[in-house]
């Protein structure tokens, strides 16, 4: 291996005080890790939970200078908790780089799928750039809140009004940022229905992701864990929200709301007043994901680039790696379920249903049969 470089494959829960001190001060020490999925508490819990999790830790010249959390699937790896880890890369001491072309080395795997690496990507085909949104609180709230009406008057009064009709039709409007728990089933049920709907995976299914969520919220340290938020009307939950927090950066990860209340943008003012309460505990950035809905740009005010794709051996898999928008669909599609499924049946299953999801948008080139065949390989 490069640059004198040797790894050592152990569990998540091996880590030892001394390494967890390191991780903690190179994370403190560069921007790139500044999510609060690359707190080593996220590996230690997920890693609990998640199948097949591991760490690759790196070692030079007998020193610890780097570690990568994922998880093994048959010959394959991927982020540690995919598909809901939205941020991965090797966690390294400053000056060493470690780019995504050596993720399936550092981790003895044919192949590495990142649908969020944080990292340089290096050469290849098939990793495709992808940008996520932020909104900048370092100001203030009120700073920022000043800054969206500036620029954004008509939407920003446009929420302004839909509370007051909310609290006018269904009763005084309240956040509670710690919610009771109590709604975490329903969160989940609703998610689970917008995928039924919508015919993506339900990555809820597989039962460890749950289990994830549950064991996130129940840990209790100030300086890292998840939440559950809600937003009531009178006395009726409408929004729901998980979020991750790490330090001064909170990720909006898992949000539903109640249909009955649609037409007030439950979600929207849920997360306005979720940026309030976290910038007043010291937040600085709230971090809204990946672009994509529309309604982000009025949130958001600040970027970072992140790079998804298959690192993989040659052969049929190099299909897997292609650029065409076939294959960064079937390599998305068939990452999530990879991730959530470690049965044979429970694959071949989801991959049913990927396929005829797929055929009902547009008919499929005859490649995607072999696509989705190298898929199954990996």
């Amino acid at each position: 291996m490069g640059r004198q470089l040797s790894v050592e494959i152990i569990g998540t829960d091996a880590l030892t005080s001394a390494e967890r001190a390191l991780w903690l001060e190179w994370v403190a020490a560069d921007a790139a890790y500044e999510s609060p999925f690359f707190h080593p508490d996220f590996t230690a819990i997920a890693g609990e939970v998640a199948p097949d999790a591991r760490l690759a830790v790196l070692h030079q010249g007998g020193d610890v200078v780097g570690f990568l959390p994922h998880q093994r699937r048959g010959g394959a790896a991927q982020p540690l908790a995919a598909p809901m880890n939205d941020y991965h890369a090797v966690i390294a001491k400053p000056g060493l780089v470690i780019g995504l072309e050596q993720a399936p080395e550092l981790t003895d795997a044919r192949s590495f799928t990142a649908t969020g690496w944080a990292g340089p990507a290096g050469e290849g085909e098939g990793r495709t750039s992808a940008r996520t949104l932020l909104a900048d609180l370092s100001a203030g709230w009120d700073a920022y809140y000043a800054d969206r009406k500036a620029k954004f008057g008509k939407f920003v009064r446009d929420k302004e009004r839909v509370r007051r009709s909310m609290e006018r039709d269904l009763g005084p409007v309240r956040f509670e940022a710690n919610g009771d728990l109590s709604h975490f089933e329903r969160l989940i049920g609703l998610k689970q229905e917008q995928y039924r709907r919508t015919r993506r995976h339900d990555i809820f299914a597989c039962g460890w992701t749950v289990e994830m969520l549950r064991a996130l919220l129940t840990h209790k340290d100030p300086a890292f864990g998840a939440r559950l938020a809600v937003l009531y009307a009178g006395d009726r939950p409408m929004a729901y929200e998980i979020g991750l927090r790490g330090g001064a950066h909170y990720h909006f990860w898992v949000p539903a709301y109640e249909a009955e209340g649609a037409k007030f943008s439950p979600g929207m003012l849920l997360s306005m007043d979720a940026m309030q309460a976290l910038s007043a505990e010291g937040v600085k950035l709230f971090d809204f994901g990946f672009e994509g809905e529309a309604y982000k740009k009025y949130f958001c005010d600040a970027e970072r680039q992140v790079w998804e794709g298959a690192v993989v051996e040659d052969g049929l898999m190099k299909a897997m790696a292609g650029d065409s928008s076939l294959a960064q669909s079937v390599r998305r599609r068939w990452a999530v379920i990879d991730a959530c499924e470690t049965t044979t049946i429970g694959r071949v299953r989801a991959l049913g249903a990927a396929a005829s999801a797929m055929a009902t948008r547009v008919r499929p080139p005859p490649a995607a049969g072999a696509l989705l065949a190298a898929a199954i390989c990996l």
